[in-house]
């Protein structure tokens, strides 16, 4: 059941993505010859109007395939035929959407049990936190100069330092404000270095506004989370070998859900719904970096000609996206490979 629930859920992710695509290309008077789920030979195939819907072998990925690649700017309904502004949004349609998708996820999540305040529980001795006089119900407002909304927040700063390193923290006590540097400290038993605070545990549920504005702090959340992921990954904090590929998905998912059954369908959810939200903010966030064959790269060459006011030539944009997708093919045999030895 939880790889069924995983496979379903990868799926309806894709598809919101490329439903972005479609929807822009409609909008903007673009012919889609295809909108696919899948990679590989065809299992079902449908044609309702101009478009294919095909349901393919692999559930690896999507399509929404618009003649992109076509050299032919005067054919009626073509991509290249119409302005470089039209275009732009359609490719930029993907990720804003896996985006919306994710702050969707965020206000039912946040309705549904509310968020984490950044008010402090519990200050542990030895931590520069209580050197600095830190208290319970302190409120934590923000760090190094950004606001901070969420505890998790607070969290992914302490994640990301190292021993030694400074915040400065600003937080509010019986309504005054106050500041303090606080350093990164990793005691003996710490697998990480930690400033020494604890969430109250509770979680606050706003009203409808409320849950509105904190499901996109949340969502604003899990992309820094992804960003400071891709850091770690470029500064050789994380290698290759513990990225995870959709066979790995599959695996997490399907090990969230036989965890979580035991608690009830409430938990499991609960734990596929924020799964879900990690899953579509990573896919935006991935899909916006300017690398060949990705709706960044794409944009970049898009950029480009919208400065310039020509187009590329789009055989050397070809071939930069073949090498791109090359590239891809070949991480994602290598994320496949490290997953399945995992499981194994």
């Amino acid at each position: 059941m939880g790889i069924i629930i995983a496979i379903l859920l990868f799926s309806a992710i894709v598809i919101f993505h490329e439903l972005g695509h479609f929807l822009l290309a409609k909008a903007n008077k673009i012919r889609v010859d295809e909108f696919s789920l899948g990679m590989g030979p065809t299992l079902i195939g449908k044609q309702i109007g101009e478009t294919k819907f095909s349901l393919k072998l692999l559930p690896l990925g999507g399509a929404c395939m618009m003649g992109e690649d076509d050299a032919d700017d005067t054919a009626e309904g073509s991509f290249n035929s119409k302005s470089v502004w039209a275009r732009i949004s359609v490719i930029a349609a993907g990720p804003i959407f896996n985006f919306i998708l994710a702050w969707i996820l965020c206000i039912i999540m946040v309705g549904w049990i509310g968020y984490h305040s950044p008010e402090i529980g519990a200050v542990e001795t030895g931590y520069s936190a209580a050197e600095q006089g830190l208290q319970a119900g302190d409120v934590i407002t923000k760090i190094n100069g950004h606001s901070i909304h969420l505890w998790e927040e607070i969290t992914l700063y302490n994640f990301s330092t190292k021993e030694g390193d400074a915040l400065s923290v600003t937080y509010e006590r019986d309504g005054k404000t106050h500041t303090a540097e606080l350093l990164a400290k990793q005691l003996e038993n710490d697998s990480y270095a930690r400033l020494g605070i604890v969430s109250i545990g509770e979680r606050t549920k706003p009203g409808v506004f409320g849950t509105l504005k904190y499901g996109a702090y949340t969502v604003k959340y899990w992309i820094s989370y992804t960003f400071e992921c891709l850091k770690m990954l470029l500064s050789g904090q994380v290698g290759i070998n513990q990225m995870s590929g959709p066979v790995g998905i599959v695996s997490v998912v399907d090990n969230a859900y036989q965890q979580a059954k035991p608690a009830g369908m409430q938990v499991v959810w609960l734990n596929i719904l924020n799964i879900g939200i990690l899953l579509t903010a990573n896919l935006g966030v991935m899909n916006l970096i300017p690398f060949p064959a990705l709706d960044g790269g794409r944009l970049i060459f898009l950029f480009i000609e919208a400065i310039r006011g020509k187009r590329i030539p789009p055989e050397k944009e070809g071939m930069v996206h073949f090498a791109g997708f090359a590239l891809l093919m070949i991480l994602m045999v290598i994320v496949m490979y490290n997953d399945i030895m995992r499981i194994f």
